[in-house]
Parts: C-alpha cells; structure tokens; sequence
C-alpha cells in the first residue's frame, strides 16, 4: 500500500501500458482489478506476462468498457481508477469510427459513473497527444489548442471533456496524463517502433508512409510512472499534464538508428497505402514535460537508444507476439 491506495481499478489492462502499470502496481503491494475486454478465448492479453507477489492480489474481470453495471460491480472496493481502456489505433478509426467513439466516449462514461457509484478517491484518465493535432508550436504545452485530426483523435478529445465535467459537476478528483508516443516491450506492431525492429529482423527492410513526420517518443517505465503519481499528489487532482521527453526524433531517424542498434544496413521503402490521409496526418508532436515535472516531480529516466535495445531484446525473446504481419 502506497499513499493509502490499497486497491486499484485498471482498465485496459491487458494493453501495452495497462499491463506495465499493473505490474507497477503489484511491485509495490497494491492489489489490482484489472478490467479486460471480454473475448471467447479468454485471452488477457499481455497480463499473461505479469506476476503478482506474495502479498497482493490481482483479479481479472472481463467485460464491456460500456457495460456501467458490470463496472460499478467490478470496481467495488477500489480507492483509485486509472482509465487506459481504449480503442488505440488511428488507421482503424478511419475504418470503424462509430466503434471507436462508441468505445472511447460511451466507453469513458461508464467508467466515470461506476466511478462515482463507488466513491472513487482518485481517478486518473489516460488521453492522447493526438488531440492537439499537428504542432502550432514546439515544445506542447497544456494550452495548446486541440485539434482531432482523426476519428481516434476526436473520441479521445471528447472522452478529456467527459472527465473534465465529471470533476468540475460531481466534484470527481480526476486527472487527466497526456502521454506522448510511448513505446518499449509488448508493444504490437501496430506502432511504428515495433513495426520497424521486427521487419527489420525478418526481412532487412522496413515499408513506412510518411518518414518525416517527427514524433517525441516515451519509454513505457517512465509513462508507466507518470500516470501513477497524480493518484497521490493533491496539486494534481482537476490538472492535466504532458508526458514527454521534449526530444523530437523523425521516423527516418528512428528507423536508421534503430537498424544501426541491429547491425543492419537501413533499408526503408515508402509505401503510399500506410500514409495517413493528408489533412489527417499529424506532422510534429513533441511534448513541453515541464508540468509534469513541476507538480508530480516527474521527469523521464530512460535513454532512448537504452529503450530501443530493450525493445528490440524484448520482440527477440517473444516472437510469437508478432506472427501477424498486418495490424492497424
């Protein structure tokens, strides 16, 4: 138990950085409830890879992120929510958007009632860069002006807003952690991080869109970390912050470096099929952190060559993560 938390509600917590955090919060004997999304498999996705320790527990509950009465039941004895469960991917947003804001918006809703059905003491919402949009300035701060380039963006802009009500009507104690590009082990392939170590490994070669874009890229510990301090800092609670390096690095870049780390001689093809839609592509995203370090004395710890090696080691050791060749 840390700061008085003694049981946490997680959703998503079968995702990338659901998983992490539930792993960080059992290292630090704080039972978790982790929230998966129901499938006939009875498939928890990366939590296969998380162990609890002697003294703490972890419970998993599959469900519905829309589903309020199956959340208010599960949520039951929690003191702290941190809300990841989402619908990620903006490529697939293109494709099922009523899907997506179905699950991000309704989704976050639901969680938010169950929230306050159970009195929740903290509640912490994991939003997106994407809702700023491309950069009208560098570094983002908290005020820079939203702008939902894609569907995603939009439901994760609409799903801020909802918890912002929550607060300033019902007197919830949210906060709301806006992660940059996060990466580092479990990722899919889905992100380009991922996409590149693996291709690079299979076949020499990588198939990107567009390789200038410039993102600020967050190994997953120190994100990880980020979204669990504002659950005991009381300056925290009705703020949102950035979480970031402040570093920009274009996908070029990231590419090249990441076939020096393996010893490969960078192959990059552009493939127009994998670019985003022109009025929808996101040119710059690079975080201002100082918030963040301010007010919950956060700041990133993993070098991001050190992050890369360790993702590479991880996607070595699991193969069998990455068979499918396509994932949006």
């Amino acid at each position: 138990m840390i700061n008085g938390m003694k049981r946490a509600f997680v959703t998503g917590a079968g995702g990338f950085i659901g998983s992490h955090l539930v792993s960080y919060l059992l290292d630090r004997s704080i039972d978790v409830v982790a929230f998966v999304r129901y499938n006939s498999r009875g498939d928890i996705g990366l939590l296969r890879y998380v162990k609890s320790k002697s003294d703490t527990s972890l419970e998993i509950v599959f469900g519905d992120l829309r589903d309020v009465t199956g959340l208010t039941k599960a949520m039951r004895g929690c003191d702290t929510v941190f809300h990841l469960g989402a619908v990620i991917s903006v490529p697939y947003s293109y494709i099922h958007p009523r899907e997506v804001i179905e699950v991000n918006v309704m989704g976050t809703l639901a969680v938010l009632e169950a929230a306050l059905a159970n009195n929740i003491k903290r509640f912490v919402q994991v939003s997106s860069s994407e809702v700023y949009g491309s950069a009208i300035y560098t570094p983002m701060d908290e005020k820079h002006p939203r702008h939902a380039q894609s569907p995603y963006a939009a439901s994760k802009t609409g799903a801020d807003e909802l918890v912002r009500s929550f607060h300033l009507t019902y007197g919830l104690p949210v906060t709301i952690i806006r992660p940059f590009n996060t990466f580092g082990p479990g990722q899919s392939r889905r992100a380009v991080i991922s996409h590149i170590i693996v291709s690079a490994l299979r076949e020499g070669k990588v198939k990107l869109g567009n390789i200038w874009t410039v993102r600020d890229f967050t190994f997953v510990s120190d994100t990880v970390k980020g979204i669990f301090l504002p659950s005991s800092v009381d300056e925290a609670v009705g703020a949102e912050m950035n979480l970031g390096t402040g570093r920009g690095h274009t996908i070029e870049e990231t590419a090249k470096l990441i076939f020096q780390i393996l010893g490969i001689p960078p192959q990059i093809e552009i493939e127009k099929g994998r670019m985003r839609p022109d009025k929808s592509e996101v040119d710059r995203l690079i975080s201002d952190n100082s918030l963040a370090r301010k007010v919950l004395g956060w700041q990133p710890e993993v070098d991001f060559v050190d992050g890369l090696k360790m993702t590479i080691d991880w996607i070595k050791a699991h193969p069998e993560l990455y068979i499918n060749p396509e994932i949006l």
